[in-house]
């Protein structure tokens, strides 16, 4: 058994080793890759991506990077395409198919029947003369000089440099097609990214008989009430049509310094008249920026017209995931 010192040796091995094999990558990256990627760019279809074993695995990552930056794509496995899957493949598509040895014979059985429909064929693999290469409409080298396994037989370096590869021509096509952070928020509603930019006040915001509103001739005491019942901890003040001020539980700790009679003491004379608005339509990324900035934990939402068209609660904001 390896001792602490001899596993962290081990390690920087494997790492040094991997990260040689794609810097070569990049050093011995020619036209072949610009023709891979103006293969896919015309592509009508989708990106096929293929690959048996570790190189499967590698395909599958390939597929998804290709599909969350811009370029629809998915992956088949070469094995189950052989018994029915094929049907998934339309000429208007392209394949692009990963083999280390550029032997594997479950892509290679795949061959004359990409060729019958006259698909693309990208290869991509570590073998420049293997079968898979010479069949195809354009081959990316992914060799290496050694895998990072001591008996140079688990794919390691290998892998690495195929991954890396896969990254390289996701990037490049999302570079070439102005792939902005909207579509990729697009690609990725459930994520936190996609909820800055995809989500907007009117998505959130409360509305209708919801909005915790008092007319401007209501007295503290109905103001409350009004707070106790829409349980925002504020409440506009004003008409629909006219937004006059807002009284929150800050505005009532201070009111209630001076002891005043909360049956007979208008809300006017409490209020803030200072209200942070905010027009539909705006992100909710910009209400939560607001607030921050202002230290304030509501904000109302205004229609075209200027009126009050709902509230939105910072709370709200962090339990859409919002941060």
């Amino acid at each position: 058994m390896l001792n602490d010192e001899a596993l962290i040796t081990s390690a920087r091995r494997t790492l040094k080793l991997e990260g040689q094999a794609v810097s070569q990558l990049a050093e011995r990256l020619d036209n072949s890759f610009a023709t891979a990627c103006q293969l896919v760019l015309e592509t009508e279809g989708r990106v096929i991506v293929t690959g048996m074993g570790k190189s499967g695995h590698i395909a599958h990552k390939i597929a998804a990077t290709l599909a969350s930056t811009g370029t629809p794509a998915f992956f088949v496995h070469p094995g189950e395409a052989s018994h029915g899957d094929m049907g998934m493949i339309t000429q208007r598509d392209t394949v692009l198919a990963l083999s280390n040895s550029g032997t594997t014979p479950e892509i290679l059985t795949l061959l004359p029947l990409l060729k019958r429909l006259g698909v693309k064929l990208i290869s991509m693999t570590g073998q420049a003369e293997s079968a898979l290469a010479n069949a195809s409409d354009v081959h990316v080298g992914v060799s290496v000089d050694t895998e990072a396994c001591p008996l140079d037989l688990a794919p390691t370096s290998s892998t690495t440099a195929a991954l890396a590869m896969g990254d390289a021509l996701a990037i490049a096509l999302l570079e070439s097609r102005g792939f902005t952070e909207e579509d990729f928020a697009f690609s990725h509603p459930g994520g936190a990214l996609g909820k800055r930019l995809l989500l907007r006040v009117e998505d959130l915001m409360i509305t209708g008989a919801d909005i915790p509103l008092v007319g401007p001739t209501a007295s503290l005491a109905e103001a409350l009430m009004e707070i106790t019942a829409k349980g925002l901890g504020m409440t506009i003040v004003g008409e629909r049509s006219q937004l006059r001020g807002i009284f929150t539980d800050g505005d009532l700790r201070r009111a209630l310094e001076g002891q005043p009679d909360i049956n007979s003491v208008a809300i006017t004379e409490l209020m803030s008249a200072g209200v942070k608005t905010l027009p539909a339509g705006h992100l909710a990324a910009e209400a939560m920026h607001i607030m921050e900035q202002n230290r304030i934990s509501s904000l109302v939402i205004t229609d075209p017209q200027g009126h009050i068209a709902g509230v939105i609660h910072l709370m709200t904001l962090l339990k859409a995931g919002l941060t």
